[in-house]
């Protein structure tokens, strides 16, 4: 069938809903059920694991060789280290993130109580006061603290207010969306991605596609603490496409528009076999991409191999401007990726032997050996060896 028109209204629409909702790894049962209230609206068949993470269903010609794409719906938050003496919270980061991200950043602290506004500074946060100290005051977790919104000078304010170490702290995405097609929040990592996954799963059930396999989408919980898909997949799921944000920085080849294509991150290689197809769907369907390997980057498909699943993985990604950061894409490379996953799982299966988790060397696949020439060079018999 190939790719299929994406409504890009509703995919950011989708984006908008997820943005504003807090959802800090650890803290994404609210973020859960709203994922879950769309999937059955659209149709699809979803079920939960105990802590939340999503598996959604949507059935094809077999059970067997399953195909799933994956999406996380937590982000990068905070969680409360220490009650200060001056009535201020300590904090460590949840996910891997600077504190230079996190200066001047507006939040929300959730306790048993109820939720608290507050804005994380640094320590020396007045130049009325500090003067060039402040430009020269180190960075880091250790030297931020969140001010709370409320009355709180001392320690015994922050008990009597129903503050306590490991509160939740989420911060505020400051979501824009503009006329050229840019969209600039925090925690587009990963809630883009998962936009990108509902525009698919829309176009593919509202144009009946006929897919060759059964399909799973997922949505995991707790990715930017490295957990990831480690326990999503079912025994029939034989490759897992996962879709992350690709950092489009100095010395990398990811773009905020078209797809990137991922073929390694710090954990390796990615499947050879999956991810050239992917390239290829991309060509033979006019989808604009590119290819980019990272070296400080883990994704969902990282977490499956390690918990030990024996699948074919693969990473799509949309560029992003200042990861884990104030970050920014283009509704073109959301677009894109969601063009890409229909093209994908309406595609043919090519490699049938990975219906069965063991078998036999009959189907098993090649890679290229053949020594590399140009069109014009003549054919030149190489020596037989014994």
């Amino acid at each position: 069938m190939g790719r299929l028109s994406i409504d890009a209204g509703y995919m950011l629409d989708r984006l908008a809903a997820l943005l504003e909702i807090p959802s800090p790894a650890g803290y994404t049962d609210m973020v859960v059920r709203e994922c879950t209230a769309e999937l059955q609206r659209l149709g699809a068949q979803v079920e939960l694991t105990r802590r939340g993470a999503i598996r959604a269903f949507t059935p094809g010609k077999t059970s067997k060789g399953a195909r799933a794409i994956i999406a996380h719906v937590d982000t990068l938050g905070a969680q409360v280290k220490a009650l200060k003496d001056n009535g201020r919270l300590e904090l460590v980061p949840i996910g891997h993130w600077s504190a230079r991200f996190a200066e001047g950043a507006r939040c929300t602290i959730f306790t048993e109580k109820g939720a608290w506004r507050g804005t994380i500074l640094p320590l020396k946060a007045s130049g009325h006061t500090f003067n060039e100290e402040v430009d020269t005051a180190p960075i880091g977790w250790p030297h931020a603290e969140l001010r709370v919104d409320a009355l709180t000078r001392s320690r015994a304010d922050c008990e009597r207010l129903g503050f306590a170490v490991g509160d939740i702290v989420a911060i505020d995405p400051q979501p824009e969306f503009l006329d050229n097609g840019y969209v600039v929040s925090r925690h587009l990592d990963d809630k883009a991605g998962v936009a990108a996954m509902f525009g698919a799963l829309e176009a593919i059930l509202r144009e009946k596609a006929e897919l060759p396999v059964d399909t799973f989408w997922l949505f995991s919980i707790a990715e930017e603490v490295g957990v990831g898909a480690s326990s999503l997949l079912t025994r029939d799921v034989a490759s897992l496409v996962a879709i992350d944000n690709g950092t489009a920085a100095p010395g990398q080849a990811s773009d905020e528009f078209g797809v990137t294509i991922a073929m390694a991150d710090q954990t390796g290689p990615f499947d050879y076999h999956l991810t050239r197809k992917l390239i290829r769907l991309c060509r033979d369907h006019d989808i604009r991409y590119q290819q980019d390997v990272f070296r400080y980057y883990r994704s969902d498909s990282a977490s499956a191999i390690e918990a030990g699943e024996d699948v074919r993985t693969a990473l799509i990604t949309f560029g992003v401007d200042a990861s884990h950061g104030y970050e920014r894409t283009n509704v073109h490379a959301l677009r894109s990726l969601a063009e890409l996953v229909t093209a994908y799982l309406t595609s043919p299966v090519e490699i049938t032997r990975d219906a069965e988790s063991v078998s036999g060397i009959e189907g098993f696949t090649t890679q290229p050996m053949q020594e590399a020439r140009a069109a014009h060079e003549p054919v030149v018999p190489r020596p037989h060896r014994a």
